[in-house]
């Protein structure tokens, strides 16, 4: 039976700090259920998890992918970018200006509402009724 030292495993993985974390991110993955990709012969998973990375296995690179992803609180997704909306303005030279013409199928027309007339709408609302159980 041979033994997996350090020094077998430091050609795939230069730091030993490094090794030392890839490895037991390794063994933490063997005690959850990840797959062996060598045989056991009756060895404890941060054994296996070395011997992996000494017989290549086990890519480095794909253990420390794994790490530092298992590490992140926030992954972010790529997400398409937000199309692009006209700004509102509430002045009154942007009132007067000339609605967009027709001719643009894919223009977006808004309704123009003065502050008054959302003032108005606003005092119109009734506010909403206690129930018992609220005034208790």
């Amino acid at each position: 039976m041979a033994r997996v030292t350090v020094e077998d495993c430091i050609d795939k993985v230069e730091n030993r700090f490094e090794l030392v974390l890839l490895a037991s991110h390794r063994a933490r993955l063997l005690a959850a259920g990840a797959p062996l990709t060598i045989d056991r012969d009756r060895d404890k998973n941060p054994v296996c998890a070395l011997r992996e990375i000494g017989d290549a296995t086990i890519t480095a690179d794909d253990l420390k992918e794994q790490l530092i992803h298992s590490m992140q609180k926030y992954v972010e997704v790529d997400e398409p970018e937000a199309e692009t909306v006209p700004l509102l303005s509430s002045s009154p030279a942007a009132s007067a200006v000339a609605p967009q013409s027709s001719s643009d199928d894919g223009a977006v027309q808004f309704d123009r509402m003065s502050e008054e007339d959302l003032l108005r709408g606003l005092e119109n609302l009734a506010p909403p009724t206690e129930t018992d159980e609220e005034a208790e």
